[in-house]
C-alpha cells in the first residue's frame, strides 16, 4: 500500500511547479489568459486526485505539463477549424518566421497543433528558443552542443514547423 501524501508534500510541489506549469499553459494557449488559468487549475484537481491514489510521480512538472499538453489539445480539438479568413497559411507562416506565434489566438491554435505533430525534440527546441526566449548558448549548454550545432537544429526544426502547419491548415481549413 502507498505511504499516504501529506498536505505539506502536495504544497511543496505546488509551490516548486506553479509557475512553470501556468508559464506552459499560457505559452500554449496563446496567451488566453482565462483558459491558460482554467487549464492550470483543472491539472492540479487531477493530479490531487490522482497522486493520493498513485503517488506524487518522480518529475512530478513532467507529469502536470502531460495532462496541461492533453487537456489544451482536446480544448483545441472541440474548436471550429480555423477559417482561410480568420487565420491565412502565409499570416501564420509569418507569425511563425517573425516569432510571433501567441499574436493571436488562431496563430498560437495553429502553431501548438503543428508543435505537436512534430518530433519532441524540434518541438522542444522551438519552445525553448521562441516561446521561453533561451538564448542560444544558454540551449547549447543545456544540450551540451556547441552553438553553431543549436542553430542548425533550430533552422531544421523551425523548416519542419513551417511544413506541419501547411499541413495542418490544409487539413483543417481546407486550403488549396
Amino acid at each position: 500500500m502507498r505511504e499516504r501524501i501529506t498536505a505539506q508534500q502536495l504544497e511543496a510541489v505546488y509551490d516548486d511547479t506553479i509557475v512553470a506549469l501556468y508559464r506552459y499553459a499560457s505559452r500554449r494557449c496563446g496567451g488566453n489568459r482565462p483558459l491558460a488559468e482554467d487549464i492550470t487549475q483543472e491539472v492540479w484537481l487531477r493530479a490531487v486526485k490522482h497522486w493520493r491514489r498513485a503517488g506524487i510521480p518522480e518529475t512530478p512538472l513532467a507529469w502536470l505539463t502531460a495532462v496541461a499538453r492533453n487537456l489544451i489539445v482536446s480544448h483545441l480539438r472541440r474548436r471550429d477549424p480555423l477559417s482561410l479568413a480568420d487565420a491565412p497559411v502565409a499570416d501564420i507562416l509569418a507569425a511563425v518566421e517573425n516569432d510571433a506565434f501567441s499574436e493571436s489566438a488562431a496563430v498560437a491554435s495553429a502553431v501548438t497543433r503543428a508543435l505537436d505533430r512534430m518530433p519532441a525534440r524540434e518541438a522542444q527546441l522551438i519552445e525553448a528558443f521562441h516561446y521561453e526566449r533561451c538564448r542560444i548558448s544558454q540551449i547549447a549548454a543545456d544540450k551540451g552542443l556547441t552553438e553553431r550545432a543549436v542553430e542548425g537544429r533550430l533552422r531544421r526544426a523551425r523548416e519542419r514547423l513551417r511544413r506541419e502547419l501547411e499541413l495542418t491548415l490544409n487539413a483543417e481549413g481546407g486550403y488549396a
